[in-house]
């Protein structure tokens, strides 16, 4: 991620990034080949983890200091729940198949949706009210829940950041462990 002083806004802004450059990655390689398999797992991983960080450490700073935040979250939840259902079926589809290039572009508008709206919206008022202190160490704390998150999308995960981080740290090994052994995003 970025560096270890980093706040929350910064890390995440920088993860939506790396995403962002993944899938413009994924939609330059050769339809159906082999790269773009790999690169689209990746990005899979990558925006499965990024989205449990933000669950477990943004949303309850949201709750916490910005007006109107539970509407925020609920906002928040309802666009990421899309995102999570199209990475379940991206999961599912042949990677050759015509319905695969469809969910890669349908999760490519719903993470600029996503980047668009946290990064013009949501985070100038976090950064507006959010103590710099406590957003320095949330940005520590989501590297840390990104770290442990699982790497495999599962709709419907909970909205509480307590269930989140305890459904995360069940999943979260086991997907590691099954992500190496298959080699899953490292082909």
């Amino acid at each position: 991620m970025e560096n270890d002083d980093s706040g929350i806004i910064e890390e995440l802004a920088a993860d939506h990034h790396r995403v962002q450059g993944l899938l413009d990655r994924v939609r330059s390689a050769p339809a159906g080949s082999d790269e773009r398999a790999l690169l689209a797992e990746q990005a899979v991983i990558r925006l499965t983890r990024h989205l449990v960080a933000e669950r477990e450490r943004l949303h309850p700073l949201l709750r916490r200091y910005v007006v109107d935040g539970d509407d925020w979250v609920h906002r928040l939840r309802a666009g990421d729940k899309q995102v999570e259902e199209t990475l379940g079926a991206l999961e599912e589809a042949p990677p050759h198949s015509e319905a695969y290039v469809r969910l890669l572009l349908s999760l490519a508008d719903g993470v600029t949706r996503h980047v668009v709206e946290q990064e013009q919206r949501v985070f100038p008022r976090l950064q507006a009210v959010g103590p710099e202190a406590v957003l320095r160490e949330a940005g520590a704390e989501a590297r840390r829940a990104e770290a442990a998150a699982p790497s495999r999308p599962r709709p419907g995960a909970p909205d509480s950041p307590a269930l989140a981080k305890l459904t995360a740290s069940v999943w979260g090994p086991w997907d590691r462990l099954r992500d190496r052994v298959t080699g899953r995003g490292r082909r």
